[in-house]
């Protein structure tokens, strides 16, 4: 279960890591659906609804939202869980602030099918105080302790994500630890196969990359003031903006100083974010909170060099692996240390070989047998 799903892919790294998973599933032989709703931002996606789309062998359903959109409700959706959701072995539940994941809990108590919730980064206290707190923390008493300690299992995606969901202090079920996964490339990104917008970036100065939402949460604006202390060097920006973020960024960087330094090229996949990955001096993802950080795994697996801060659910991982730098977010930290990896190119180079190795361990089929053995543990 998913509120939304492909082709939505504005909403972040949650529904191509949930796709991932179902994908990676599917090919070792399972019989894999996925209830979601057809909103895409404003619009919606132009999918058949009500009725099974197979993608990538993943069977996908897809149901219309009119109203409360914002929470997803779909009252076709929940008529077709009532039908089917007694034919599934478990269900997975993926969020927690949306309509879907309660109406799907619900059905599954009542069909005695046991489910798993995937908090997918939503269960942070600190998160939850500074963005809508009283409607979360009103869902946390009402529905969210209910729908928690009613699991079979919790699956969290990080250590730091288990950690924030045991200080709410709920009688939690197992926690399971099942990190995202990532599509293992043998070849580095070209910038003959880029669009001809990406092409002029990757035929200027150097850069330092970040890929994601235009978000407050993603800490960009921490790192336009550490780009200060690397002044020979580009901040591509590649992502959606839905939050109207960027024009609050746009004019810190004008304050700072960074001028065309700063480049913004909009959301990418495919070809575009493989070129970028495979030039970029470095992938920075300064987020303020980050339950795991697929694009870090990403670029990792394209042998680029990567820079979090600690609190990015992968920071441990790049921390073992020397995949990279985690700095402390402190934009005069960020900056100092970002300064130093850009001035050592064997270094950069030497942590581009170690992520590439690591991210083998993390593709898809291994993370999808680890996710089989806990439904089966469920199961039992």
């Amino acid at each position: 279960m998913a509120a939304s799903y492909l082709p939505a892919v504005r909403y972040g790294g949650t529904i191509v890591s949930v796709h991932g998973l179902c994908k990676a599933l599917a090919a070792r032989g399972h019989e894999v659906h996925v209830f979601t709703t057809s909103v895409d931002g404003p619009v919606d996606s132009d999918v058949p609804l009500s009725q099974p789309v197979e993608i990538d062998g993943v069977r996908v359903w897809y149901f219309r939202s009119k109203r409360l959109r914002k929470l997803y409700w779909s009252p076709p959706m929940a008529r077709a869980l009532v039908g089917h959701i007694g034919t599934f072995d478990v269900v997975h539940l993926h969020a927690l602030f949306v309509w879907p994941v309660w109406a799907a809990a619900r059905a599954a108590r009542r069909a005695g099918v046991p489910y798993l919730v995937a908090p997918r980064g939503m269960l942070e206290k600190a998160l939850i105080r500074k963005k809508s707190r009283m409607m979360k923390s009103v869902f946390m008493a009402a529905v969210g302790r209910w729908l928690l300690e009613g699991a079979a299992a919790i699956h969290v995606t990080s250590a730091r994500e288990a950690a924030e969901a045991m200080a709410f202090g709920f009688a939690l079920p197992s926690i399971h630890e099942v990190p995202n996964g990532v599509d293992v490339v043998d070849e580095p990104g070209t910038p003959s196969a880029a669009s001809p917008p990406v092409a002029v970036i990757l035929g200027g100065a150097p850069f330092v990359l970040f890929i994601g939402r235009i978000s407050w949460k993603k800490g960009l604006d921490r790192l336009i003031t550490a780009m200060t202390d690397a002044p020979s060097v580009r901040l591509v920006v590649a992502g959606n903006d839905e939050e109207g973020y960027r024009q609050t960024l746009e004019a810190q960087a004008g304050a700072a100083g960074l001028g065309s330094r700063l480049v913004w090229v909009g959301p990418v996949q495919g070809a575009d974010k493989a070129a970028l990955l495979a030039r970029a001096q470095a992938l920075v993802l300064p987020s303020y909170s980050e339950n795991f950080g697929n694009v870090v795994l990403e670029a990792m697996a394209a042998g680029c060099p990567v820079v979090v801060t600690p609190e990015v659910g992968v920071a441990s991982l790049v921390r073992e692996s020397q995949a990279g730098c985690v700095i402390d977010g402190d934009p005069v930290a960020l900056g100092s240390g970002l300064a130093k990896l850009l001035a050592d190119a064997p270094l950069r180079q030497a942590m581009g070989e170690r992520g590439r190795a690591t991210a083998r361990e993390y593709g898809w089929p291994k993370v999808a047998e680890r996710m089989e053995r806990v439904y089966q543990q469920v199961l039992a």
